[in-house]
């Protein structure tokens, strides 16, 4: 081998791998987690199983900031974020456990209790409302708890499946080229021409509520904007000269395409996901409160503020706001995150 193809080879056998470790390490977080809430919310998993997959799911974002910790630390703000995160989150998951009542059991109602305000007791003397209680008697903060694990049940794993689909469409159109892309990107740019909220509202009203129609529409509405981007990146990246050198070598397509092609579209689609995470959750709360989303059964926290919505101008605020204090909290810790994680795993944006 000469001189000057020492760095292609390099470029072919050391950074694509190193990338995919990063994949990897991404996907495994993200399914972890999804696991996780799931099983939570299913009641299918022990507490020791949540706990197992909890423990994996902080040890894999370690790896995957192994080295880059000082970095990725490096704002006070990232600090903030992780901490308010990793605590969403693990109330999320062990919300069985942490919620002093399961609110929506109807046993454990009681509607003498309804609209109390926060630190009031119910009426037999037993437990106390540190955050109030809706017009039935649920306690807000066991809401929030069972809010919060559907609101992110439903956005991962509506988020890992449009990511699965955009990413396969993004990388093919690049791929293919020619007609093939033009089509593809004309679907991608005629769906995106549309609000993303519009064309939700349109496909719950055809299919209903429930938890499995509002992931799909969710995904329908989400791919789209990882085919673009992937489509984009990996344009960039055909015209570089690793894949010449791979095409110079004889490896098949599906070779350079799984091994060199995509692993250099990971950085925008980590900034993407998690972008789209926090979206997501934007989306679904908004498709609950306006009456289309997640049954009543298994309410969201933009359910929650919706069944306040009504008592806001009486003064009995608590049934509206701290749900939404819980929506802005995780939708901004997971967006500050992936700022901090994206400046971090993309050396081109350090200064």
């Amino acid at each position: 081998m000469s001189v000057t193809d020492q760095p292609v080879a390099t470029a072919i056998a050391v950074d694509p791998g190193k990338r995919w470790r990063i994949a990897r390490t991404v996907a495994g977080v993200a399914v972890l987690g999804a696991l996780a809430l799931l099983f939570s919310g299913f009641g299918v998993a022990s507490f020791a199983v949540r706990v197992v997959l909890l423990v994996g799911l902080v040890v894999l974002a370690a790896g995957l900031l192994q080295g880059r910790m000082h970095k990725f630390f490096s704002s006070p703000s990232a600090y903030v974020a992780t901490a308010c995160l990793l605590l969403l989150v693990i109330l999320a998951i062990f919300a069985t456990e942490i919620s002093p009542q399961n609110p929506y059991d109807l046993r454990q109602l009681d509607i003498m209790d309804g609209r109390q305000p926060p630190g009031s007791t119910n009426f037999s003397g037993t437990m106390t409302y540190h955050l109030g209680t809706d017009e039935q008697g649920r306690d807000i903060w066991s809401g929030i708890l069972y809010g919060l694990r559907v609101s992110l049940s439903v956005s991962i794993v509506a988020t890992l499946i449009a990511m699965a689909i955009g990413v396969v469409v993004g990388i093919y159109a690049a791929w293919a080229g020619g007609r093939i892309e033009a089509v593809l990107m004309r679907i991608v740019d005629f769906q995106l021409s549309f609000p993303s909220i519009l064309v939700a509202l349109m496909l719950m009203a055809a299919f209903g509520r429930g938890l499995d129609k509002i992931v799909i529409a969710l995904v329908i509405v989400q791919w789209a904007y990882y085919a673009r981007t992937v489509r984009g990146t990996a344009l960039s990246e055909t015209r570089k000269e690793y894949i010449d050198a791979a095409r110079g070598l004889g490896l098949p397509d599906w070779r350079i395409v799984f091994g060199h092609l995509l692993p250099n579209c990971i950085p925008p689609l980590i900034v993407i996901s998690t972008v789209q995470v926090a979206n997501t959750i934007v989306l679904e709360s908004s498709l609950s409160f306006l009456g289309v989303g997640v049954p009543i059964t298994q309410p969201s926290l933009g359910l929650l503020i919706a069944n306040g919505y009504d008592y806001m101008l009486s003064g009995q605020y608590w049934m509206s706001m701290y749900p939404g204090v819980a929506l802005l909290a995780i939708v901004a810790s997971i967006n500050m995150v992936g700022d901090r994680l994206r400046d971090t795993l993309n050396p081109r944006l350090t200064r």
